[in-house]
C-alpha cells in the first residue's frame, strides 16, 4: 500500500485572500437582553370594534371626514442567547401586532406615535415612578404599507390604479434603552417572538410581520450582556444547545398562571 505524503497534499498554488468586504458598513445597533426588562399588566383595553367590519366602517367614516388614515407602529429589539427577538403583542390568542395604533387626526405624527406607544406599554402604578411620559427614541421608518380601500388588504407600495389611499402604515425602528418597564393590557399578551420564527411564516404572521427579518437586514447588531459587555456581533450565532422560541411576557388574562408553563420556569 502506497503512503501519502504530507507535501504531496500541498498546493502549488498560493491561497487567495478576499478583498475587504466592510466598506458602507449598516449602522450596528446595540440590543440589551431580555432579562434587561421587566415586564407588567395593567387594565384591559378593549377593542374598538366588534368585528372587520365594523373596524372597515370607522375606517370609512374616518376618511370622509379627515382624509387618509394614519397608522404607526414600532418594531421593539432586544436578544435572548444572543438572538434578535422582537416584542410583539397578542390579542385574543390568534392574533398579532405591533405595539402602535392609528394617530388622532389634529397629532403630530412622531409625539402622537408616543402617546400610542405610552397606551400600550406605558407602565402605571409603583411600576411607572420612575418612567416618564413619551420615553421612547423613534428610529429609523423601516417600512410604509398602504390600505387602497376600505378592505383589509395592505400592500408595501401603492397600486397604480389607485390615487387616494385610505391609511398608511408606517413602522419604525424603536431603539430600547439598557432596561425600562414594561406593562400589556390585560387582555393582551406580550411576545418575545425571535426572528427565526418570522421568517418566512405568513401562514402564522402574515405579510407585514414576517417581512420584519427582511427590514432589520440593513443593519448589523452588538448584542450586551446584562453587565454591559459585548458578548457577540454580527456576524456570530447563538449557543449551539438553544433553539430560538416565542416567550409570553406579560398578559393574558387568566393565562397569567399558565405563563410559567408555557415559558418552561417555576
Amino acid at each position: 500500500m502506497s503512503t501519502v505524503t504530507a507535501t504531496a497534499l500541498q498546493s502549488a498554488y498560493p491561497p487567495i485572500i478576499p478583498l475587504q468586504f466592510n466598506a458602507n458598513q449598516p449602522t450596528t445597533i446595540r440590543l440589551y437582553p431580555l432579562s434587561n426588562y421587566t415586564f407588567g399588566v395593567k387594565e384591559t383595553q378593549p377593542e374598538e370594534d366588534p368585528s372587520v367590519i365594523a373596524r372597515l366602517k370607522r375606517l370609512e367614516e374616518h376618511y370622509n371626514v379627515h382624509g387618509m388614515r394614519r397608522t404607526c407602529e414600532g418594531i421593539l429589539v432586544c436578544h435572548e442567547h444572543n438572538h434578535p427577538h422582537i416584542l410583539m403583542l397578542q390579542i385574543a390568542n390568534a392574533f398579532f401586532k405591533l405595539p402602535g395604533d392609528y394617530l388622532k387626526p389634529e397629532d403630530d405624527e412622531v409625539d402622537g406615535f408616543k402617546a400610542r406607544l405610552d397606551e400600550r406599554l406605558a407602565p402605571v402604578g409603583r411600576l411607572g415612578e420612575d418612567e416618564e411620559a413619551a420615553d421612547w427614541t423613534i428610529g429609523d421608518c423601516l417600512a410604509q404599507w398602504w390600505r387602497p380601500n376600505f378592505e383589509t388588504f395592505m400592500y408595501p407600495f401603492i397600486p397604480a390604479h389607485v390615487t387616494r389611499p385610505k391609511e398608511c402604515k408606517k413602522l419604525y425602528f424603536i431603539q430600547l434603552p439598557e432596561s425600562k418597564v414594561l406593562s400589556v393590557p390585560k387582555n393582551m399578551k406580550l411576545l418575545a417572538v425571535p426572528l427565526f420564527e418570522l421568517y418566512d411564516n405568513t401562514a402564522r404572521y402574515g405579510p407585514q410581520l414576517s417581512a420584519i427579518p427582511h427590514l432589520l437586514s440593513r443593519y448589523n447588531f452588538e448584542f450586551v450582556d446584562e453587565d454591559g459587555k459585548i458578548v457577540a456581533a454580527t456576524p456570530g450565532s447563538a449557543p449551539d444547545d438553544y433553539v430560538p422560541q416565542t416567550k409570553v411576557l406579560a398578559g393574558g388574562d387568566e393565562d397569567m398562571k399558565d405563563l410559567k408553563e408555557e415559558n418552561g420556569t417555576n
